[in-house]
């Protein structure tokens, strides 16, 4: 009989996501489209960071900016849905948005469980439904009736990614 391996003996592999929301497998990247999917789809968070489960053990996964990068952004009837990185849709939720110092706009995503960033030309989708004060350069995303404050966000801004 074969004893069963200790998990806590296993040599970890170092996986990663980049900046632009590519994953890396001890820095080779992954591209096979069932692996992504599966890493993607078992990425988590806690106290401890960001990682997936292998079986019985628990794989950390170092996290450059976000683990979802919002590619497009379409207004459909008053609401606004995003494409994600995997090519998931889900909508965006406007209360989540932030925007950084230097303009660039990140919002939750995946039931607000973990952050995303937009791209720049998702930020520009976004930007067109963004109405500002010309006066106090105040921005409210405008989508029929209802009306978003985004208090971080001025005239000025420009996303920069």
């Amino acid at each position: 009989m074969t004893a069963t391996p200790d998990p806590s003996t296993w040599t970890l592999p170092r996986l990663r996501i980049d900046a632009e929301g590519a994953w890396f497998h001890d820095d080779v990247e992954v591209t096979h489209p069932g692996i992504l999917a599966t890493l993607r789809r078992g990425l988590a968070l806690d106290a401890a960071g960001y990682h997936v489960r292998i079986g019985p053990v628990r794989v950390p996964v170092e996290v450059s900016d976000t683990p979802f990068i919002v590619l497009r952004v379409e207004r459909e009837a008053d609401v606004l849905v995003m494409t994600l990185n995997d090519l998931s849709r889900e909508r965006l939720t406007p209360d989540t948005l932030r925007f950084t110092a230097d303009g660039a706009p990140y919002c939750r995503v995946r039931a607000a469980q973990f952050e995303a960033r937009l791209t720049r030309a998702a930020a520009y989708q976004l930007l067109q439904h963004v109405a500002c004060d010309e006066a106090g350069g105040a921005a409210t995303l405008v989508l029929g009736e209802r009306r978003y404050p985004l208090p971080d966000l001025t005239a000025g801004s420009v996303p920069s990614r």
